[in-house]
């Protein structure tokens, strides 16, 4: 039996990047947000043993590098279950474009392993595989609108925004993580110290605590979630490191602006950008403007808590 789960992406709502820790990951303060695009991960198990990853995509390793061959080999072990596990990824979403598509992957393989196999690992279990895999795997097991903190994989579901259209823009580059984090290491030695600490506990009061009723992370009801947004002054930090070495990244926002975006951001650490819009009408009229002018754009959709997990397996 094959089970098909849906693997949504996320954008990045802000990113702000704190100290380097003793063990060489970064403090990181974050609110991800999932969104309609989508890769289409297969599941299957038989009879024998090993992890099989087909994907048509060359760039998709296809051994134990891969985020679902280590998710997987961690979950059978948890689940104490036997088998041949195949993993099929459809690739619609770009590689190192900051969407968090492996990520995701990931995740749906994992939640396709639990309907293959018939069983189902404890919530916190699910949670610390997905830790241990990757920094931001567990947002995937949430969904909607989510806090980040730690090295992104402290998760916390956040009241989740109305769904808002939305265009993503994929430049042709790709951006490497680690890359964008050693330039960023570069560029504040050059800098100076700063305390990074308190910026991040700034930035985390802009986003959150406006207009809130006392209780933590309610958002006010009274305006416009993308005014909220250019208001607060979010950015994401990964931007001024990446824009000085892909000027066309920083091109592909500028587009966004001009196409008529309310706020515009690249996602992660690049290169995916997105601009959030008023309405579908007017992410569809963009979408088909940037497209004359030559960039790789889609219209999505965010999806709230509910709207994820009713994508997914459907």
């Amino acid at each position: 039996m094959t089970i098909t789960v849906r693997s949504c992406a996320k954008i990045n709502l802000g990113l702000r990047i704190g100290a380097r820790r003793e063990d060489g990951f970064h403090e990181l303060l974050t609110v991800y947000q999932t969104i309609g695009l989508h890769d289409v991960i297969r599941v299957s198990v038989a009879r024998g043993s090993g992890i099989e990853i087909r994907c048509t995509d060359p760039r998709v390793p296809k051994d134990e590098s891969n985020t679902c061959y280590r998710i997987v080999e961690k979950a059978m072990q948890a689940l104490r279950a036997k088998g041949r596990v195949v993993i099929d990824i459809e690739k619609r979403l770009p590689v190192q474009g900051g969407l968090g598509g492996a990520s995701a992957n990931a995740v749906a393989t994992l939640l396709g392993l639990e309907r293959a196999l018939k069983k189902l690992l404890p919530a916190a279990e699910g949670l610390r595989i997905a830790a241990e895999v990757g920094s931001d795997l567990p947002l995937f097991l949430v969904g909607g609108t989510v806090l980040g903190v730690g090295r992104g994989e402290q998760v916390y579901p956040l009241e989740d925004f109305p769904g808002t259209a939305c265009v993503v823009v994929t430049p042709v580059v790709g951006v490497s993580t680690p890359k964008a984090f050693a330039e960023w290491d570069r560029k504040l030695t050059m800098a100076g110290p700063s305390d990074r600490m308190v910026e991040l506990g700034r930035g985390l009061s802009a986003w959150l605590s406006k207009s809130n009723s006392g209780a933590p992370f309610r958002r006010g009801r009274a305006e416009n979630p993308l005014l909220e947004l250019v208001r607060a002054g979010i950015k994401n930090d990964f931007e001024q490191v990446v824009f000085p070495e892909y000027p066309e990244v920083s091109e592909g926002k500028s587009a966004l602006e001009r196409a008529g975006a309310k706020y515009a951001s690249m996602s992660g650490s690049g290169s995916a950008l997105y601009g959030l819009f008023a309405s579908r009408e007017a992410a569809r009229a963009a979408t088909a403007r940037l497209r004359k002018q030559g960039w790789a754009a889609q219209a999505t959709v965010t999806l709230t808590r509910r709207q994820y997990w009713r994508r997914i397996f459907s």
